[in-house]
């Protein structure tokens, strides 16, 4: 019995097959120009048709980018955040991709020429450390991209990028680096300088921009800034739209004082704390967007670093609970919380509400939410932090069994100062040698 998919697609090569023939009663004949080959009447194909979707959306020194390669490495975004990609955003990070493709098609090239290789064991070793990172293995990372919309092909061609790109600029730039032991002493002597000042763990994506494409660049920051604010995962977009160097690395430019950066940024750097991420600063070449993941005082004993001792107590609801009918426990069980009397009364008060106690220990203070770290700063041993949580997934609350604090900073590291002092120009000179293989790449857009 035919069904209703089936008699639709016969009607409508019926429609067509009677549009044909009038088409041929009243045109002039002409020639069978196809005669020759002697074609049967019924074709049969066989074999796989070829795919709409591989198509080139770029030819880069004569590489084609197809929209296949553009999509699974948009799947690979949305799989690092977790989320998926907005319907109004796909086009726009569709282009962002391509242009992130475009880059690492010419880095993979610039490294070819230098004479540089990325061997596939190079890069087995890295696809194993990221499944391990997943808990799987590269076969079930193979069929969990798959699954995603991505590939395992896509995520090799990035990995193979970012360590070829790495080796180019040992080679080609970090060669030519210099920073002297003056430099590094001059540095160290302005850290002493500034002992009990602040300095910032800080994350950055760096966007390249020129006169002409300023305020489309600008607009593209703005909706990543957005992206971030609504949950999107900031090291997933740096490695995939960062243009600095410390994208491989989730845009981490480790600690960093304020005037150590570029004016702009050192502005807008010191009016913020943990956990914030800052509008698109302009800066010459571009736009950098920041995130502060940390926050301490140069030289200085941090209470951040303080390691504790804690009990969880926790509650849930019953699925459905809804705001109103959970609110009046909630009061109770904040209540309970405010005078819990340590942790000998953390079973107590989680018997009482038929709730959880989990204990651990070594709890670097730093190493939770920021929102916990302000308001566990000023608690003492014995005192518990507010209920936290949610009704869907559970309200808690955490007391602080033992402290102990940081006892003092270490002298600057001369090491780490000359890394860093390297860090930066190797960066700058990054992105200059990446604008000239734009400038000369042959680029054809499809």
């Amino acid at each position: 019995m035919a069904t209703a998919k089936t008699l639709f697609t016969t009607a409508l090569l019926v429609g067509m097959a009677g549009v044909a023939t009038a088409q041929v009663a009243t045109a002039p004949r002409t020639p069978n120009s196809s005669a020759t080959l002697n074609l049967p009447e019924t074709v049969t194909v066989y074999g796989r048709p070829i795919p709409a979707i591989v198509k080139a959306s770029a030819i880069v020194n004569g590489e084609v980018i197809t929209q296949t390669d553009i999509d699974q490495r948009l799947a690979l975004l949305a799989i690092a955040n977790n989320q998926p990609i907005p319907k109004e955003e796909e086009e726009r990070l569709r282009v962002q991709v391509l242009r992130n493709l475009i880059d690492e098609t010419l880095q993979i090239q610039a490294a070819k020429q230098a004479e540089i290789t990325v061997t596939q064991a190079d890069i087995d070793r890295t696809v194993a450390r990221v499944a391990e990172g997943v808990k799987r293995n590269p076969s079930q990372l193979a069929d969990y991209l798959k699954q995603n919309g991505s590939s395992i092909r896509s995520i090799r061609r990035q990995i193979e990028g970012e360590i070829a790109w790495s080796r180019l600029q040992r080679q080609k730039i970090e060669s030519q680096v210099s920073v002297g032991d003056d430099e590094v002493k001059a540095v160290i002597d302005r850290l002493n300088a500034s002992k009990g000042t602040q300095e910032y763990r800080v994350g950055e994506i760096f966007l390249a921009a020129t006169p002409a494409n300023q305020a489309e660049v600008a607009a593209n920051a703005q909706r990543i800034v957005a992206a971030l604010r609504q949950g999107a995962s900031f090291a997933g977009y740096a490695r995939q739209f960062s243009e600095a160097s410390t994208a491989a690395v989730g845009g981490d430019l480790g600690w960093v004082r304020p005037e150590q950066l570029p004016d702009q940024l050192s502005a807008t750097l010191r009016a913020m704390g943990p956990g914030q991420l800052s509008q698109p600063i302009a800066i010459p070449g571009g736009f950098s967007i920041l995130a502060v993941q940390d926050a301490r005082k140069v030289l200085t004993a941090d209470p951040r670093n303080a390691v504790l001792s804690l009990k969880q107590v926790s509650i849930t609801f019953p699925a459905g609970t809804n705001a109103a009918s959970a609110d009046p426990l909630l009061q109770r069980f904040a209540a309970s919380a405010q005078n819990i009397g340590g942790c000998g009364g953390a079973d107590k008060v989680a018997a009482d509400f038929k709730g959880d106690v989990v204990q651990s220990d070594n709890v670097r203070l730093r190493d939770l939410p920021p929102a916990l770290q302000e308001m566990m700063l000023p608690m003492q041993v014995g005192q518990a932090t507010r209920p936290f949580g949610s009704i869907e997934e559970g309200v808690r609350v955490l007391v602080i069994c033992g402290r102990d604090e940081d006892q003092g900073a270490n002298a600057p590291n001369p090491d780490a100062v000359f890394a860093q002092l390297q860090e930066e120009r190797v960066n700058l000179r990054s992105r200059r040698y990446l604008r000239d293989l734009r400038r000369d790449a042959i680029i054809d857009y499809r």
